[in-house]
């Protein structure tokens, strides 16, 4: 039998919507176990092409390098920090409801499952006590502070490991062909320097380590302190929870406390008089 123009376009339209449905049910879901932050990958990919990478090499003039190098991931962590205050601000949402005898809703469960997922929280029934443990983990981090061990750790973007890999933290990954070996790696032992996709997805593993890694722990909880007290959290006060972050230790803060007093302006967005 033939069909029609008017009835191809609907068998056309109902493939279509089938096929829409199989996505929806099958691929979507399939996607979300693997990534729950899809749509922060989505975004990253977007803004890649918005902000080109600045050549730090190329710049001479060592202020100038500072506040290319400041300026350029300023943005990037502020965003991370504004995801990071909804989170909390959805976690803090659902333990006012919990405290107040009241029931989940779907979408709250799926927020909340998801934010369990990125900050390693195990169990599904997951209670007032744990709501409160996460959001020791859940919290911001100062921008200063994070530009300073940018700074610090990639040598104001010139290190192999910056160019090479994206990797502006120094972290470290532990499985073969995982990232690049450092050249100086001591006999024995066998970690790689991360690579990353591009600046903002080492911005996010950076600030998503210091709020997981119990290496970190001193830090949360001078955070959580200040908190406590009604007390914004500063890159000067949550340094000394970064005792683990070098092997240096203590002159390893020093350092970071140095950067934090002599680039305070430059930190800012501010130029200075040379």
């Amino acid at each position: 039998m033939k069909t029609g123009r008017v009835g191809k376009f609907t068998l056309a339209l109902a493939t279509i919507v089938v096929l829409i449905i199989v996505f929806r049910a099958g691929v979507i879901p399939f996607i979300d176990k693997q990534l729950p932050s899809i749509s922060r990958v989505i975004k990253s990919e977007v803004e890649k092409d918005e902000t080109p990478l600045p050549d730090f090499k190329a710049v001479d003039d060592v202020t100038q390098k500072k506040l290319t190098f400041f300026n350029y991931f300023r943005p990037l962590v502020i965003e991370e920090n504004t995801m990071i205050i909804n989170e909390r601000k959805q976690i803090q949402s659902i333990l006012a409801h919990l405290q107040e005898g009241e029931q989940l809703t779907a979408a709250e469960k799926l927020q909340l499952d998801r934010i369990a997922k990125r900050y390693r929280l195990a169990g599904k029934d997951i209670g007032i006590k744990q709501l409160r443990q996460l959001l020791l983990k859940v919290d911001t981090i100062p921008v200063e502070l994070v530009l300073v061990q940018a700074a610090n750790e990639s040598g104001w973007g010139s290190s192999r490991f910056s160019q090479k890999g994206n990797n502006y933290f120094g972290q470290w990954c532990f499985s073969k062909g995982c990232g690049l070996v450092p050249l100086s790696r001591t006999p024995g032992l066998n970690h790689e320097v991360a690579v990353f996709d591009s600046p903002k997805d080492s911005v996010i593993a950076y600030m998503n380590n210091l709020n997981n890694n119990q290496a970190y722990k001193m830090f949360r909880s001078i955070r959580a302190d200040l908190r406590a007290q009604h007390i914004e959290p500063t890159a000067e006060e949550l340094v000394y929870g970064l005792m683990h972050y070098s092997e240096r230790k203590q002159a390893y803060i020093d350092e970071l406390l140095d950067m934090l007093r002599h680039n305070k302006k430059l930190l800012q967005g501010t130029a200075v008089n040379a």
